[in-house]
């Protein structure tokens, strides 16, 4: 039963969103140091001038596709498409929408890292390890699969429940590390304005404020809000992956105009220029991360470096071993 549920999450593509959350905040809320080395690299603000030397440029705009995902929800999928299957160390980006009775019922997970961020509306979350609770608006869940999650995820209200769902591969070393969660609500989140442009502060640092959150796969991620005619530059680590996924509105970004539900990758430099030149506030949100260059081999919920472990995950996930016990005998409430 448990292996043909596995088949069918591989060939539907079912990348289920991982809403994850944690209410008992004495147990699970950690609270960990950016390293130094992405502090450093992250820092720059929304100054007239550029604080970079060569600017990325957009060397890919997709919009994202809408498809049905768990049961009966609809996601917006801007990675892990046919164009744009992966971006080191990115496997995937949703951007989800779900009421009620839809949802995201049990699904394992093994060999990377889920971002939550609820935009609007909430989710409720329960896994096979007794963590339980709601994420609402503004609120981020950082959860480390590692060697082995089973959970669900259902919306928390009878209104529209939307946010958006990153995907961050683990370096083979990191693959099998015990779960764990990271847990901002929406007011501990660090904010920062200058000049018409806002940013909430997910992981990394940028206009003098960090995030308290660990990346074990190092990791920015910006939430921007730019006024009418407001100009950001912000500089980026050389040799890191970037992209750009919007939220609302429109706007500029080096020479590539772009808006609503779009992803742009960004080539090589060490910094980007973005100008908002419409009536209306423009939303984005911007992800970097350090590419992991390693093989990656996925099959549905699983994510591992070769094929062998893909097996192998299967195996344990189906007989309740190496990370996977509880699994047979959990079911959500």
């Amino acid at each position: 039963m448990r292996l043909r549920a596995i088949a069918n999450f591989a060939r539907n593509s079912l990348l289920f969103t991982a809403k994850t959350t944690t209410t008992t905040r004495s147990k699970n809320h950690l609270n960990f140091r950016v390293p130094f080395f992405v502090r450093n690299h992250t820092m720059s603000g929304s100054d007239q001038s550029p604080s970079f030397n060569t600017p990325r440029m957009v060397v890919k705009k997709v919009l994202a596709k809408s498809q049905s995902e768990g049961d009966g929800a609809v996601v917006r999928r801007a990675i892990g498409i046919s164009e744009l299957r992966n971006l080191d160390p990115f496997l995937m980006l949703d951007d989800f929408t779900v009421s009620p009775p839809a949802g995201f019922p049990d699904h394992p997970h093994r060999g990377f890292e889920t971002v939550t961020y609820v935009l609007q509306g909430g989710i409720t979350h329960q896994d096979f390890a007794g963590h339980k609770g709601t994420i609402g608006a503004g609120d981020v869940q950082w959860m480390t699969a590692g060697r082995g999650i089973v959970h669900s995820e259902m919306p928390a209200g009878a209104e529209r429940n939307n946010g958006l769902q990153l995907w961050i591969n683990l370096a083979r070393k990191d693959k099998m590390v015990e779960p764990r969660y990271q847990e901002l609500l929406s007011k501990e989140i660090k904010r920062a304005e200058k000049d018409g442009v806002e940013v909430r502060v997910i992981a990394g640092e940028t206009m003098g404020v960090s995030s308290p959150v660990y990346t074990r796969t190092p990791t920015f991620f910006f939430d921007f809000t730019l006024k009418p005619k407001a100009i950001l530059h912000q500089s980026i680590p050389e040799s890191w992956t970037s992209f750009v996924y919007i939220i609302e509105g429109e706007g500029v970004f080096g020479s590539a105009h772009a808006s609503a539900h779009h992803i742009l990758v960004l080539g090589p430099g060490d910094g980007v220029s973005v100008c908002n030149k419409s009536s209306e506030p423009l939303r984005f949100v911007l992800i970097g991360g350090q590419p992991i260059n390693e093989p990656v081999v996925q099959h549905g919920p699983f994510v591992m470096n070769t094929q062998a472990e893909i097996e192998q995950t299967i195996k344990d996930y189906h007989y309740g071993q190496n990370g996977f016990e509880s699994a047979k005998s959990w079911r959500s409430q």
